[in-house]
């Protein structure tokens, strides 16, 4: 194509005519340039944008893929429909309102919604959210409807105790959100297979629509999108998906390789084109990243070939523990940081609580870091406050909503009040926002409580009654003046930092532009579509690369980008390959898979590291060296002693593969919790911890405590906040006692103050 520069592979896919056309892209072949470059040509050949559909697996790759695409035809996209499965799907619904059993005015529930639905519903039916997880139900809901497996089929096969409790849960839960007028994120796919398929005309209505299907990421479609893409391309069959099924990472999230592996079978007469020049790696990386791949049996044969020099052999680097491997990182990094800025490091780590030692060892050198995948925008909780008044104005039926907005700002509406109100609705069948519009002193509500609701209530009604005639932005700001939302925030301790947040939720309300407007329903406002784009924003979306500093970021969130020089640390049996991975062979062909990620994402340089102990499950345990090391190519691989080792004995890593199952998960002493499964524990108090490598005491009056996979034991004292699983956030006021006898007092933010026993409260950081 004019303008862009292909490789025959690349103009083959871009070239190809009509028909299913499977493009097996490998890492860095450029298939985001082939995508782009193909719906570009088939517009500036005369298809109307409105006729191709474009699917990406984040928001962000939608928006610059639209700006590509733009940039070659020179000219608007008007009318394309490009977007995440989910964003695509949410559109359908609201156009289609009239099919379902919803209005256009829906509520997308986020993870927490949902699980907060999920605890209100089995509490309705007498089943103790304390003894099942919600969490977990959740879980098995939202498997099974990405499985499109309804309640009836889920209910047949349950047999187990907490399987019966799902099954009972389950169609209740989905009766609620209904009633609420809500989809989980789970739905927005099922309902919409149930759209296309069983929908009298709407299925080909849209297949009719659109001549050309586009769809990227492909090896990470589930069951519901995959008969989606099916449903929406059955008239034309001009279905081009681009994929690499050594990429294919999400199957613990209902992820199904065989999508792509089976491609041919499931579209016959499919032109399939290979992608296997790499643009961005060196050599010798692409040797090692080919080499561990190859050992998988579930894949399509490929081989990334360079077109760049070979380079220099990767680095494995053997350190003594967590805190030596993050200081050797933090070295290297300040060794090179005259020749190279910092945006160009990135620590790749399996799992997010390998962060910590990192973020030490940057701390103390100076080292500036961002971490991706942390405390998303839009999950901060003045965002979240907000964002539940402006939910509550064009969906009255969102309950969860309703709780959090009217508890915030205090207005006299006490937890008693709210449970007396819950009754109230639940005996009339109503929402919670017209229980407490109908509220009297009969229903046992104190007099100061119902003024509140009362004045609440008709906040939102004047607010409402205006949203047509306003803009996302102007509606925010007539929420905040109302209810005075602003002004509570200004008198928190940290009222500052959390205003500068709600400016920003005004400057996004601002940037917000309704796309596509002759397709959307006439009847969503620019609230409702500002809403609905936030819903869908995933961590990735949010993500921030600017400025100069090193990336920590997990494999999983690392997908997608590239760095000139990576580190990946945590190379050991049980932690990266995971223990619950080797179990199944499908489970470690994944693992294996995910490594090759994180090996393709190094441009220049690339560094492995392990260590012999690490700080994991309370307790500073013997590591050994992930089985992948033995995979990597002697030839490419240059081996070395990191910090902490001057005193160890230890083998370097190869040949070690005879010992290595023997370790895996060893050394961590266990004893039974509450619930009869062996949990690890360690915790003392005392005077702080010099090394890291002889226990876990903490500084002096405070208490050190670890109950899941992490590195460091959660230091809990006065002042530090801290994330209850079923009351929230909260702030640490005192700590009583020591081990399995150790309690703290905590003032919650939604919950008040309680007092917990750690060893039972499944506290994490805040």
């Amino acid at each position: 194509m004019s303008g862009l520069r292909l490789n025959p592979e690349q103009r083959e896919a871009v070239e190809h005519p009509e028909g299913p056309l499977l493009v097996l892209a490998g890492a860095g072949s450029g298939k985001t340039r082939v995508l782009t470059a193909r719906a570009a040509r088939l517009i500036r050949e005369g298809l109307a944008p409105g006729r191709l559909l474009a699917v990406t697996f984040t928001n962000k790759a939608a928006g610059e893929m639209r700006e590509r695409i733009e940039g070659l035809i020179g000219r608007s996209t008007r009318g394309l429909w490009i977007g995440t499965f989910h964003s695509i799907a949410a559109r359908l619904l609201r156009i289609e309102a009239p099919h379902t059993s919803r209005t256009h005015a829906f509520t997308i529930y986020d993870e927490d919604d949902s699980i907060r639905t999920i605890r209100d519903v089995m509490s309705s039916l007498g089943h103790d959210p304390k003894r099942w997880s919600p969490r977990a139900v959740k879980t098995r809901i939202s498997s099974a409807k990405n499985a499109l497996v309804g309640p009836a089929e889920y209910a047949a096969d349950a047999f187990d105790p907490f399987g019966k409790i799902v099954a009972a849960v389950y169609p209740a839960y989905r009766r609620e959100l209904e009633r609420r007028n809500a989809y989980d994120f789970d739905d927005l796919l099922s309902e919409t297979v149930r759209l296309v398929e069983g929908e009298e005309g709407v299925g080909e209505r849209y297949a009719a629509r659109f001549v050309h299907v586009l769809v990227d990421e492909y090896q990470d479609t589930n069951h519901a999108q995959y008969r989606i893409v099916k449903a929406l391309a059955a008239a034309y069959r001009n279905l081009c998906v681009v994929g690499d099924d050594d990429q294919a990472v999400y199957g613990w999230r209902g992820a199904d390789i065989r999508n792509i592996l089976d491609f041919e079978a499931d579209f016959s007469g499919a032109h399939v084109v290979r992608l296997e020049r790499n643009y961005r790696s060196t050599g010798s990386i692409l040797e090692v990243a080919n080499a561990v791949i190859s050992q998988n049996f579930a894949r399509k044969p490929k081989r990334l070939r360079a077109q760049r020099e070979m380079g220099d052999p990767i680095q494995v680097v053997r350190c003594g523990d967590e805190r030596d491997e993050a200081a050797w990182v933090s070295s290297r990094i300040e060794g090179e940081r005259g020749d190279r800025g910092l945006n160009e490091f990135a620590v790749l780590y399996r799992t997010n609580a390998q962060s910590r030692a990192f973020e030490e060892a940057f701390r103390r050198a100076g080292i500036p870091y961002r971490i991706v995948g942390g405390v998303p925008f839009y999950e901060r909780r003045e965002v979240k406050d907000v964002l539940a008044y402006l939910r509550l104005l064009v969906n009255p039926a969102d309950d969860v909503a309703f709780m959090r907005a009217v508890a915030w700002p205090r207005r006299g509406v006490g937890a008693k009040s709210l449970e007396r109100l819950e009754e109230v609705a639940g005996r009339r069948d109503e929402p919670l926002t017209l229980a407490a519009e109908r509220a009297e002193r009969g229903d046992g509500i104190p007099a100061a409580a119902l003024r509140g609701l009362r004045h609440f209530v008709e906040g939102l009604r004047q607010v409402r009654a205006s949203l047509a005639d306003r803009t996302a932005r102007e509606a925010m700001e007539a929420c905040v003046a109302t209810f005075g939302l602003a002004t509570a925030l200004a008198e928190e301790e940290d009222g500052a930092d959390r205003l500068e947040n709600v400016s920003e939720l005004f400057a996004a309300a601002e940037a917000f532009e309704r796309e596509d407007a002759e397709d959307a329903v006439d009847e969503a406002s620019d609230l409702e579509l500002f809403l609905q784009s936030v819903s869908l924003r995933s961590d990735l979306d949010e993500a921030d690369f600017e400025g100069e500093a090193v990336t920590l970021i997990t494999l999983h969130n690392a997908k997608g980008l590239e760095f000139p020089v990576v580190f990946l640390a945590g190379l050991e049996e049980g932690l990266f390959p995971l223990s619950r991975a080797i179990e199944t062979p499908e489970g470690l062909e994944e693992e294996r898979r995910l490594f090759y990620v994180g090996v393709t994402r190094a441009m220049d340089h690339l560094n492995l590291t392990y260590a012999d102990t690490r700080w994991r499950a309370g307790m500073s345990s013997r590591s050994a060296p992930s089985s992948f090391l033995d995979e990597l190519p002697a030839e490419h691989v240059r081996s070395r002693l990191g910090a902490g080792l001057g005193f160890r004995a230890r083998r370097p890593w190869s040949g070690a593969a005879s010992r290595r199952r023997s370790f895996a998960g060893g050394g961590a002493a266990t004893r039974p919790d509450a619930t009869g499964a062996d949990r690890s524990y360690s915790w003392r108090q005392g005077p702080a911890r010099s090394s890291g490598r002889e226990g876990g005491a903490g500084e002096e009056g405070e208490l050190r405590y670890d109950y899941e996979d992490s590195q460091e034991p959660l230091a809990l004292a006065p002042g530090v906040r801290v994330v209850h699983p079923r009351f929230g956030a909260g702030e640490i006021l005192q700590v009583h006692g020591y081990g399995r006898e150790a309690r703290v007092d905590i003032d919650f933010d939604d919950a008040g103050r309680k007092k917990v026993v750690v060893a039972y409260a499944g506290l994490r950081p805040a």
